[in-house]
């Protein structure tokens, strides 16, 4: 245990005398440190009258360094007694000079009369009183309602900091234990832990108590145990793993749950047989609540689940909510490796914990499915395309970053951490091989288990693996550039005049906001360079050469390639497997465009994709004139793959967000309608952009579901129908809908639905939703946000949902504030699109009134409203006398 009287490390100390010389946290791995070697929980539970519970803990821990002071976290809990043992011969408990809480750091400081001697072990027994929570942390009730009757349950929400509010704790990730959990609860009641009960007593007066086994050493936010009526189905394992879905009755009895059991079953297999390490535990339960802050928690052996994340109803549930589900089962199952058996040594890396299992759900779901094609494709438009529009702004930050205080930890879950994580372990995966990649994880994870690491540890295994190899690659020097750095490059390619077959290769910052290099020239004058492996291929009308492998270090150089002429065109990032976009010279912009118009399969999709989504970028950030990329997706009329669609369609989504509904907006929509309707994205743009056939239709789905009440609408179309039919048709059609929400029992349906009713193009309706999805018990938290932010990408919708975020922002906040990845989904989603002088002033002033200055999200939110008032003012008139000019206009 790290406690002892010298200086605290790392610079952070607590301000009163007792505490200023504990050590919170080490900055490596400490293989050797002995945390709370067990720890024992003791809690009697009435689920009814859930206030406040009575408990007792017992923590046994070893000494390192001779000490007074023992220091847990706690938050919220009343100690009512504390008795501290030690292993020597003496009975009795030691004496005390002093305890108190010390709430700015979230701590109960013990100060004993003698101090405490190196090697020896202690115990601590502590009564306590804990609240039982209502905003979806630490252990927290919830309820939901079967045939009428509204019932109860409560469960757990630890990660990242939040086991403090239910029992005194080491509640840093480095601190390690065993825990052996009991939990006392009326016998109506079910209660389940990480692991298996491994005995039950009776009482006379109805209450039954639950002692769980010890778990293996673990961090303490993984701990978690939940008090139900749920019931549940069951599968076994290849290796006799028993896999448990708990949920609601009813939706058990429905089948909801059977999907989820199903994959989970193939993937722990899929995982050991990866990672050639086995599953570590004899059970594993997947739990369905109906609130969570999360979209699911991986507790290791008890995964949390929101319902919608997990219950699936064939029948109505469209292909993009299983796809959707897929993932968030694949991603947690994953965790029970990357984060539950190997823990990052502290917050600051948590992206070597979610980098992993966000990517680790695009090779987990083509293992499930592999016509799906994930990794391949729609990681691109999904992951890869997403973060590089958050990683371009002045206001990103690393993908490691410093944290020293609490308070500061819920602001590293970000999409940077999860997508950028996610797309640079791809990079790495593409540069080493799969075999060596492999090799190197298993590595990783046999050194580490049961322990924690830092990314030096991973770096290291994955050199020493390409070192067995031959492959002198240090693989420390080229991730630390990647990970230390905010940010990625804009790689420009050049053709030389000479005869030499030479090419110009030059790396930038890639930055939106150019004028920002100017207004923070602390930020920007530092040198910001990568080792980039840009792979480069050579192609001309009928032929694509092989790639090559080019690593790039230096600001600017030049490269021979194969054959160049003036027919032939170079292509940059093959399969985008790089975290960087590429720019070329307009000769090269114009081949490739000829290319894609004439014979886009020489191409790949994934290539393909990738051209539109850095063509339509690097204009709106100025390295390209504004028409080039709408002459480019000119060629989407011959384009029978989804994945390019999909990227014109994000793209081009977010460039109508951004135009004013002018009369000139109508050009911008009748150069975009398309008479294939090849698949449900071409089907998405076609009635989003008005195109008459699509709207007829769905006028008439609808009208056959209302006249028939039988819904024959295909379920992956569903949420396209809805929207549309809403958006054109009276108030009735909108109360159908809402009655339908109210009555559907299918999680997937009632979501759909839902977002339907923020299509309207009636404010009243929408304002009436708004209201009523805040104050409804029937609209789960999840899904307040998502109407919110879907009401706000209405273009009727975008002013009403702006003036009710700020009008309803002291309740959002105390609602979400904690969980800060719901809350900066819900700053960005209603800023995203305000694009005007006056909207980009109300929102600076709504940050200084709300004390919102120091909050990432809102940073974020004030460089992207400032992107789209420039865009209007330099480029919105110039794309509009383009597409007059346009022959298709």
């Amino acid at each position: 245990m790290g406690i002892e009287d010298a200086s605290m490390r790392n610079g952070r100390a607590l301000s009163d005398q007792w505490a200023d010389s504990v050590v919170v946290r080490p900055r490596t791995t400490e293989q050797h440190i002995t945390v709370n070697k067990r720890l024992v929980l003791g809690f009697a539970i009435s689920i009814l009258t859930l206030i406040v519970v009575t408990a007792i803990v017992n923590i046994e821990f070893e000494c390192v360094h001779s000490t007074k002071f023992i220091v847990l976290h706690t938050d919220r809990l009343e100690v009512e007694k504390v008795l501290v043992y030690s292993d020597s011969k003496k009975t009795g408990a030691m004496r005390m000079q002093r305890r108190f809480h010390y709430q700015p750091k979230q701590v109960y400081v013990i100060a004993l009369h003698r101090e405490m001697k190196p090697l020896r072990t202690y115990k601590i027994n502590i009564t306590f009183h804990a609240l039982i929570e209502h905003e979806l942390l630490g252990f927290f009730r919830s309820s939901y309602v079967l045939n009428g009757e509204r019932r109860f349950l409560a469960v757990t929400q630890f990660s990242p900091t939040h086991a403090r509010k239910a029992f005194p704790c080491f509640d840093e990730p480095i601190y390690k234990a065993t825990f052996r959990v009991s939990l006392k609860h009326e016998s109506s009641y079910q209660s389940l832990s990480n692991m298996p009960v491994e005995a039950s007593t009776s009482d006379e007066d109805g209450w039954v108590t639950n002692h769980f086994s010890r778990t293996p050493r673990m961090s303490t936010y993984y701990l978690a145990w939940a008090v139900c009526n749920f019931t549940y189905r069951e599968a076994v394992a290849d290796n006799g793993v028993v896999i448990r879905l708990y949920a609601r009755p009813d939706a058990i009895q429905s089948g909801s749950g059977d999907y989820a059991l199903h994959i989970t079953k193939r993937l722990l297999q899929f995982y050991q047989d990866y990672f050639k390490v086995k599953y570590s535990l004899p059970k594993l339960d997947l739990l369905a609540v109906p609130k969570h802050p999360y979209a699911a928690m991986e507790n290791w052996g008890l995964s949390v689940f929101v319902e919608q994340k997990i219950l699936l109803d064939p029948d109505v549930s469209s292909f993009s909510y299983q796809m959707e589900l897929t993932m968030v089962v694949v991603h947690e199952i994953c965790h029970q490796w990357f984060g539950d058996l190997v823990t990052p040594v502290w917050w600051e890396d948590v992206w070597l914990k979610e980098g992993f299992a966000h990517y680790f759900e695009y090779i987990g779901a083509d293992f499930l499915f592999p016509k799906w094609n994930m990794e391949k494709q729609r990681f691109l438009t999904d992951v890869l395309h997403e973060v590089m529009l958050l990683d371009g702004l002045a206001s990103s930050h690393p993908i490691s970053q410093e944290v020293f205080e609490a308070t500061d930890i819920d602001r590293v879950f970000d999409w940077i951490a999860y997508k950028k994580g996610a797309a640079l372990i791809r990079m790495l995966a593409n540069v080493m091989g799969q075999p060596l990649f492999q090799r190197g994880l298993n590595d990783y994870l046999m050194t580490h288990m049961y322990g924690n690491a830092a990314r030096d540890d991973l770096w290291n295994k994955f050199s020493e693996a390409m070192q067995r190899e031959g492959k002198d690659i240090n693989i420390t020097q080229v991730m630390d550039r990647w990970t230390l750095q905010m940010g990625y490059a804009v790689v420009t390619i050049s053709k030389n005049d000479s005869l030499d077959n030479s090419v110009t290769i030059s790396q930038e910052h890639f930055i939106y906001d150019t004028d920002a290099k100017i207004q923070n020239p602390e930020l920007f004058n530092k040198s910001f360079q990568w080792q980039i492996p840009l792979t480069l291929a050579v192609g001309n009308s009928s032929h694509i050469s092989t790639e090559t492998i080019i690593w790039v270090s230096n600001k600017t150089e030049t490269h021979r390639v194969g054959h160049v002429d003036g027919e032939t065109w170079l292509l940059g990032n093959i399969n985008q497997t790089g975290y960087f976009r590429v720019n070329y010279d307009l000769h090269n912009w114009r081949l490739l465009i000829q290319q894609l118009m004439t014979n886009p399969t020489i191409i790949s999709v994934g290539n393909r994709a990738g051209l539109i989504d850095d063509v339509f970028n690097l204009a709106r950030a100025g390295y390209l004139p504004q028409n080039v990329p709408l002459q480019m997706i000119s060629y989407l009329s011959q384009e029978t793959e989804f994945l390019p669609w999909h990227a014109a369609s994000r793209a081009l989504y977010q460039l109508d967000k951004l135009l004013d509904r002018t009369e000139d907006h109508s050009l911008f929509s009748v150069s975009l309608i398309s008479d294939q309707e090849l698949q449900r994205e071409v089907m998405m743009l076609a009635c989003s952009f008005g195109n008459k056939h699509c709207h007829r239709q769905a006028v008439s789905l609808i009208s056959g579901w209302i006249s028939s009440n039988k819904n024959r609408i295909p379920p992956n179309v569903r949420d396209i129908v809805y929207c549309t039919g809403v958006s054109l048709m009276d108030e009735d059609v909108w109360e159908f809908i809402w009655m339908k929400f109210h009555s559907s029992t299918a999680i997937s349906e009632k979501k759909v639905l839902l977002e339907a009713l923020t299509c309207s193009d009636n404010i009243f309706l929408l304002n009436r939703l708004l209201n009523l999805s805040l104050t409804s018990d029937l609209v789960p938290d999840q899904d307040v946000i998502d109407v919110i932010i879907h009401v706000g990408r209405n273009p009727l919708g975008r002013h009403l949902a702006w003036r009710y975020f700020r009008e309803k922002w002291d309740i959002l906040n105390s609602r979400y504030g904690e969980a800060l990845f719901m809350n900066s989904k819900l700053i960005s989603g209603v800023t995203e699109f305000l694009n005007t002088e006056a909207e980009l002033n109300e929102l600076k002033e709504f940050i200084l009134t709300s004390g919102g200055e120091s909050a990432p999200a809102f940073a974020r939110a004030v460089e992207i409203v400032q992107a789209n008032v420039k865009w209007h003012i330099l480029f919105q008139q110039q794309f509009y006398r383009w597409l007059r000019k346009a022959p298709d206009g």
